[in-house]
Formats: C-alpha cells, sequence, structure tokens
C-alpha cells in the first residue's frame, strides 16, 4: 500500500520544511485560469449553480496543486546537473507539491471522480512523477535508500493497474507515458537487483509495444524495440544470479553490505582521508547499456554504495512527530554519472566536484573510455605526448579503439590527456583508467603525489 508521499530526509536549513497545514491559496490570476476551465470539466456534471461551493473549491484546489506540481516538475530539468547545493531548495518546493496533491486526491477521491472527472491514469501519473523525484534524488545524494521508495511507488502503479484503461483511449501519447514509466521502472529494479521483477517488467513492455505500434502508425517503433534490446544485452551482460555450490541461486551484489565491510591491514591508520566525491565516466564505442548507464557505470557505482536500507523502517508513521533517536543518514561518497560527454562537460563537473571536496578527503574518477594514441615519435615525453582517453565528439572513430589525428602538429582536441589533470592534483585525487591506452596516464604517477 502506497504511503502519502514522504520528502527525503535531508538537513531542514537546506530543504523546505514539511507538509503542514492546508492548500495554499492560489493567485488571483492563476484562480481565474484555473476556474475558466473548471466551467468545461463541471458542464456533464449539471447546472454550475448546482454544485456545491465545497466541491467547487475541491476541484479549484485540485486544478491548481496539479497545474503547480506540472510547472516545477518541468523546472527540474533548469537546475544545474553539477552541484550540491543549488538544487536542493527548488527540489524541497517540488516535492512540497507533489507531496500535498497526493494526499489531497487521496482526501477527495470521490469529489474528483465526480466532479473532475479524474482517471486512474492522471493517479498514475502523479505516483510516477513522486517516483521520478525519489530516483532522481537518489541520483543527486548517493543515498540508496531512496531507490525502495522510488519502487514503492512504481510497484504501486503496476499492482493497481493506473495505466490499465491507457490503450482503451486513442490518444498515442499516453500510451508513450505508460511506456516511459516501464523504462523508469527497470531502472529501479536492475539498480537495486530485483531480477526477477525486471524480467516480468521486460515481458509486459515487450506486449505494451507490440500493442503500441499495432494500433498506432508511429515512427518510434524502432526506438522502443531497440530499448527492448538494450535491457535483454544488459542483463545478460551483467548477471546477478549465479549458483553457489549447493545448486541454489544467489543473488550477488556489487555494493558494500553492512556485515561485509572488509577487514583493515595491519598497519593502516583509519580516519585520515575518506572518499566523498566520484565521477564515473563511461565513453566507450559499442559498449552495453541501457538508459545511459554503460555496464562499466552500474558496477562501479555499485561498488561505492552501502546496501539500500527501507526509510520506512527507521521513520516514524506520517502525522507524528520525530523522535530524538531517529537512526542517522548513512553517507555515500557523492557521485556523478557521465554518460559520453564532451570533453567541456566533462571539465565541468570535474571543477564542481574539486570546488566543493571537503577538507581531508578524496576525488575520485573513473574513466572507462575508447583509447586515443599519439601518432610518431614525439621529440619530448610530457603529459600530452602519449595521448589518453576520448571524450564525446561528432567525429568518425577509425578501427573502434583508436582515433588517428588529421594533423600530426596539433593535440587531439576530444582526447583528455594527462595533463588536463594535474591542476586536480592540489587536492587527494584517486584515478581509476579503464582503456586501452591507459598506460599513457601513468605518466601523471611518475610526477604527481597521488594514486592511480
Amino acid at each position: 500500500m502506497v504511503r502519502g508521499a514522504r520528502q527525503p530526509q535531508q538537513p531542514r536549513s537546506r530543504l523546505a520544511p514539511r507538509l503542514t497545514g492546508t492548500v495554499e491559496k492560489p493567485p488571483r490570476k492563476r484562480r481565474s485560469r484555473t476556474e475558466f476551465a473548471l466551467k468545461e470539466i463541471m458542464s456533464s456534471g449539471g447546472a454550475e449553480d448546482d454544485i456545491p461551493q465545497g466541491e467547487r473549491k475541491t476541484v479549484t484546489d485540485f486544478c491548481y496543486l496539479l497545474d503547480k506540481s506540472k510547472q516545477l516538475f518541468n523546472g527540474l530539468r533548469d537546475l544545474p546537473q553539477y552541484g550540491q547545493k543549488q538544487w536542493q531548495s527548488y527540489f524541497g518546493r517540488t516535492f512540497d507539491v507533489y507531496t500535498k496533491l497526493w494526499k489531497f486526491q487521496q482526501q477527495h477521491r470521490q469529489v474528483l471522480d465526480n466532479r473532475y472527472g479524474l482517471k486512474r491514469w492522471q493517479i498514475g501519473e502523479i505516483a510516477s512523477k513522486i517516483g521520478q523525484l525519489y530516483y532522481h534524488y537518489y541520483l543527486r545524494t548517493s543515498e540508496t535508500s531512496y531507490l525502495n521508495e522510488a519502487f514503492s511507488f512504481y510497484s504501486a502503479i503496476r499492482q493497481r493497474s493506473y495505466y490499465s484503461q491507457v490503450n482503451k483511449e486513442d490518444r498515442p501519447e499516453l500510451v508513450v507515458k505508460k511506456l516511459r514509466y516501464y523504462a523508469r521502472f527497470i531502472v529501479v529494479c536492475l539498480l537495486l537487483n530485483k531480477m526477477d521483477v525486471v524480467k516480468d517488467l521486460v515481458k509486459e513492455l515487450s506486449d505494451e509495444i507490440e500493442d503500441y505500434t499495432h494500433r498506432f502508425n508511429t515512427e518510434d517503433q524502432v526506438e522502443w524495440n531497440l530499448v527492448l534490446q538494450e535491457v535483454a544485452a544488459f542483463i545478460e551482460a551483467d548477471p546477478v544470479m549465479v549458483l553457489n555450490d549447493d545448486n541454489t541461486i544467489v543473488i550477488t551484489s556489487n555494493r558494500l553490505a553492512e556485515t561485509g565491510a572488509p577487514l583493515l591491514e595491519q598497519g593502516m591508520i583509519v580516519g585520515q582521508l575518506s572518499l566523498a566525491d566520484a565521477l564515473i565516466i563511461g565513453n566507450c564505442n559499442n559498449q552495453v547499456k541501457f538508459s545511459e548507464l554503460t555496464v562499466d557505470m552500474f558496477r562501479m557505482l555499485q561498488a561505492l554504495e552501502r546496501e539500500p536500507m527501507n526509510l520506512a523502517s527507521q521513520m516514524n508513521k506520517p502525522g507524528m512527530q520525530e523522535s530524538a533517536d531517529k537512526p542517522t543518514r548513512r553517507e555515500n561518497p557523492h557521485k556523478y554519472l557521465l554518460y559520453k560527454p564532451t570533453f567541456s562537460q566533462l571539465y565541468t563537473f570535474l571543477a564542481a566536484s574539486f570546488k566543493e571536496l571537503p577538507a581531508n578527503s578524496v576525488l575520485l574518477i573513473y574513466l572507462s573510455a575508447t583509447g586515443v594514441f599519439p601518432t610518431g615519435r614525439s621529440d619530448s615525453e610530457g603529459p600530452y605526448d602519449f595521448g589518453g582517453v576520448l571524450t564525446n565528439s561528432n567525429r568518425d572513430i577509425i578501427n573502434g579503439d583508436a582515433i588517428h589525428k588529421r594533423n600530426q602538429s596539433h593535440k587531439e582536441m576530444h582526447c583528455l590527456h594527462p595533463g588536463d589533470l594535474y591542476p586536480f592534483t592540489r587536492k587527494p585525487l584517486f584515478i581509476i583508467v579503464d582503456s586501452s591506452n591507459s598506460v599513457a596516464y601513468k605518466v601523471v604517477h611518475a610526477s604527481q603525489d597521488l594514486v592511480l
């Protein structure tokens, strides 16, 4: 059973306060536009004067909340993707409105059904948006517990068949919403290693795509079939179910379990440095991926996380005051997941991580990218003379793993050379290079005090 949406637990000074009170009064301009729409919505329910004032206000408040939630949600895409503080206030406001909207439709469902004509797919759309908010909160904070909250809302949509009536309407855009919901749900299940659910969702998505392309003459049939191929290849490339010695199936995970922390080697000192931030970059050619998440990125991001816990087991029920002994949040290193970034994008995110890196902390860079090799022998052996790894560009790739320079007198402008990382060695830096030209980065280790 889906609970009222809970705003992710962050320090109160950084996010909007918890949801309390009634629905805020809409501005005059917004209210007049909403009431104009109400005349059309309520016209089928009888004369406008016959509608009780209380029910009219319920529909008006719901329309305002729905309109406001869409406005705030669409504004999330305009927030900077880098930086750990700029987004929190706006995100909190968005979660505020969606929580109010979710509770409001629960409390006034009968009136909204009769007077507004609320449909089940519209309820599913609200729940889907809340699931997306939880998922993106996981991406922003690296707190794996929010994945369970996203799974809770996505699972409820499926269990309650909120999108079941969409196929009966002659509106292809609604079917696309349903297909996108399935794709997002699959991503969350993959991250939670819920492979049984993933297989069921893939089968259902395949049936939905077949029905969608059969009913509508669409141009995106190839794209949706590609989605199915990508997730099938992803599951095959990264199996999480293995057989142990007694032939029973075991679900494996790359995450750190509560009891699975490795023991420290003798003589190691704890507390000098801690891993606080990580850039996980995937830019290999023809690599297995799903939803801009390559297999390499998927494995590395899990290796930097603890196993998720259900927030419901740690938090009080809605409406009750928070207890003084509320469990503390378990910190994971903050991560940026960059799929085929350009050089400027990579450098921007790297600079943001460097700027916000706390004291006594380490920045990790994981590069899984195609190698760029030098052409010919250079007179010098500096950090820009051994090539590096490729960043995203529109140029053609020659021979798969390497690209060749058009002019030997110019450096490859889309190559991340070892020397490009030198400015960031002013703080502790840990570099992992998974590339056919990873040997080029040995020059960094030879000249700088960092781990490679």
